[in-house]
C-alpha cells in the first residue's frame, strides 16, 4: 500500500540541507559596503564557512542586496563581493560570498582549518 499520495509534500529546504560549506562559530571584524554606496558597516561575524558569513546587525540588510567586504582574518585582509541571503530583523543578516578575490579562499580556508585542529 502506497501511502505517498496522502503525506503532504514540502518545497521548504532545512537550512542544513542548503549549506555547502560547514559553517563555524567565529568572531571575525568585517566591513561592509553596500554596492553604490561608499559608507562602510563595521561588525563582527558569529558564524564563518567558505560559502559565507553571518553577521549580528542591530538593524538588518535586505534580501537580495549586493555587498562588497572585507574579513580581517589574522590581520590579513580577505576581499570578497557577496549578497545578502537571510535577513533576520534586529538580530542580523546571511552573507553569501559570490566572489573571493586574490588569495583570499586560501586564506579563509588555512584559518578555517586552523579551528577545526
Amino acid at each position: 500500500m502506497d501511502f505517498s499520495a496522502d503525506q503532504p509534500v514540502s518545497s521548504a529546504i532545512s537550512e542544513s540541507d542548503r549549506r555547502r560549506h560547514t559553517r563555524f562559530t567565529a568572531k571575525v571584524q568585517i566591513e561592509l559596503r553596500l554596492d553604490g554606496d561608499d559608507t562602510p558597516i563595521r561588525a563582527e561575524t558569529s558564524d564563518l564557512s567558505r560559502g559565507g558569513c553571518y553577521l549580528q546587525l542591530s538593524f538588518t540588510l535586505t534580501e537580495g542586496m549586493h555587498v562588497q567586504g572585507r574579513l580581517w582574518l589574522d590581520g590579513a585582509p580577505v576581499k570578497f563581493r557577496g549578497r545578502v541571503v537571510t535577513a533576520h530583523p534586529q538580530f542580523g543578516n546571511g552573507i553569501m560570498f559570490t566572489e573571493v578575490e586574490d588569495n583570499g579562499e586560501q586564506l579563509l580556508g588555512s584559518y578555517l582549518e586552523a579551528i577545526v585542529d
